[in-house]
């Protein structure tokens, strides 16, 4: 049984401390908290695991991502926002009726699982390298039709999936390796490495994806991966030597980049 809930004495208490530690929104992140936590001992554990550095999404167990609750938990890449850019690009080229959709590099799965929801006659593969990524993607995507597997890239899809992919979405990581040591320590230091460093220029994983990308996707299929502003010409030019059409969609600073492939005939 939990201890009950004690009130704390200043309502801003917690705000004022979360601000200090460098937390934007302290309010919101509060109630949070607050709504989270079982007993105000849960609450004190809470707070100062936040006050010491962790994602915000880890403590909830959940990440807000494109109308949804998606969980997560210590050690998984936290979907961020402007990969919404993303899901909205790809909703717009799914085509009509049933469509095959592999979510690359899927982590939480949450890219996957928004497509899902929104158009229910996808049938969904989702992949990622980290095993601990790759059991939280099952927990979302329970409900969804499809599979999540562990492995790299597109070694870990089934081979019978080979050229029929409608769409593949593949948010690559793409931080220069350089840039890691300039990124947020909550990110540099409760996520995966390997879900954040995309190599020497940020676009060696992105690369690999592409290289293979032609065999997998179905006539007229589209591949979308997110890159930054500086990268989606670099990243074009790479979808574009590989043999698919290439297009660079913009919105505020993210960029989103479409390759499709060609139709025979």
């Amino acid at each position: 049984m939990t201890a009950p809930r004690v009130v704390p004495p200043n309502p801003h208490a917690l705000a004022v401390r979360l601000r200090a530690a460098g937390c934007v929104y302290a309010e919101d992140e509060a109630a949070l908290l607050v709504e989270t936590a079982a007993d105000d001992a849960q609450l004190e554990a809470l707070v100062s695991r936040r006050v010491a550095g962790e994602p915000l999404e880890h403590l909830l167990g959940w990440a807000a991502f494109g109308g949804l609750r998606v969980a997560v938990g210590p050690g998984v890449f936290v979907p961020r926002p402007r990969t919404e850019v993303l899901v909205d690009v790809a909703l717009e080229r799914l085509p009509p009726g049933p469509s095959v959709v592999v979510d690359l590099c899927c982590g939480s799965g949450a890219i996957g699982l928004v497509l899902a929801t929104r158009r229910s006659a996808i049938e969904l593969h989702a992949t990622d390298v980290d095993p601990v990524a790759v059991a939280c993607a099952r927990v979302n995507l329970a409900g969804v039709q499809g599979a999540a597997y562990e492995g790299d890239l597109w070694a870990a899809l089934p081979a019978t999936l080979r050229g029929r992919a409608d769409l593949v979405a593949a948010n690559v990581p793409y931080v220069p390796s350089v840039e890691l040591a300039a990124m947020p320590a909550e990110a540099r230091e409760h996520e995966p490495r390997a879900a954040l460093d995309g190599g020497a220029d940020g676009l060696d994983v992105l690369r690999r994806v592409v290289a293979e990308a032609p065999a997998w996707l179905a006539p007229g299929g589209c591949l979308l991966t997110e890159t930054s502003r500086a990268q989606a010409d670099p990243a074009a030019a790479i979808v574009e030597a590989a043999g698919l059409t290439p297009e660079i969609v913009a919105k505020l600073d993210v960029r989103v980049v479409v390759g499709r492939a060609r139709v025979e005939g």
